[in-house]
């Protein structure tokens, strides 16, 4: 008799795990169905200790830093970025974070050196004609007629045109991530960066040493226009003067 209570006692509790596991199962799908951080948090609640704890954990982890990602880049504010950072020091996003924040400070700080840069040596943007003021070469040059004519010389720049100009698409921990990222992007946009020829450049920054991936070989107008696309794919890009020799 006591033994048969013993097994009836026995077979209640399988079936108590059993049915506890298949109600958990169902939560646990439910949750994954609504793919929100309430959902998951939700089933944290009834399952502090199940089986899939650690999954819902995570999740909801992933869910709050794509949601302050996106306030991040709404804002698109070198402070926005810095506070995302300070947040979520190795998240997902945390890379391209740094990137943009890299990208404001490059933008905003070499504005004076431009303009030395401009009068050390003029560039096409400077002169859009490619004909430099008449204080700077013979005067009767230029007046000469020339067996080509002016609006042969001075076309719209195609779209594949070369020049000295590039552009910077981000700043890395290291070489390597920057040569993978240069990879990784030419099978993104392979029209857009056609034609570039991608650099590493090592700089220093308040975070430490960090090494912008740059790409040259076009034109002022053809640079600017390749940020303008690329940056409406979410790509961080600016414009890169030639470097002085």
């Amino acid at each position: 008799m006591v033994n048969s209570k013993t097994v009836l006692a026995l077979c209640c509790v399988v079936v108590l795990g059993l049915a506890g596991c298949s109600r958990q199962q169902s939560d646990w799908e439910k949750a994954r169905a609504a793919n929100s951080a309430e959902a998951y948090e939700q089933f944290l609640k009834s399952y502090p200790n199940g089986e899939f704890t650690a999954q819902a954990q995570a999740r909801v982890k992933e869910l709050y830093e794509e949601r302050d990602w996106q306030k991040a880049r709404d804002a698109d504010t070198p402070e926005a970025y810095q506070a995302f950072l300070k947040q979520y020091p190795e998240g997902k996003w945390t890379e391209e974070a740094r990137i943009r924040v890299e990208n404001f400070t490059l933008a905003q700080s070499p504005s004076g050196a431009s303009s030395a840069d401009t009068a050390n040596a003029p560039s096409a943007a400077a002169y859009p004609q490619g004909t430099p003021p008449a204080a700077s070469a013979p005067a009767a040059a230029p007046a000469k007629p020339s067996p080509t004519p002016p609006a042969a010389r001075a076309p719209t720049v195609p779209p594949g045109a070369t020049g000295p100009y590039g552009i910077q698409l981000g700043a890395f921990k290291s070489s390597d991530t920057a040569d993978h990222r240069w990879a990784r992007l030419q099978k993104q946009y392979p029209a857009i960066l056609s034609g570039l020829t991608h650099k590493v450049v090592q700089a220093k920054s308040s975070k430490g040493t960090v090494y912008r991936l740059q790409a040259f070989g076009v034109t002022d107008k053809h640079a600017r226009g390749i940020c303008s696309k690329l940056r409406a794919k979410s790509q961080a890009c600016i414009v890169v003067k030639p470097p002085r020799h």
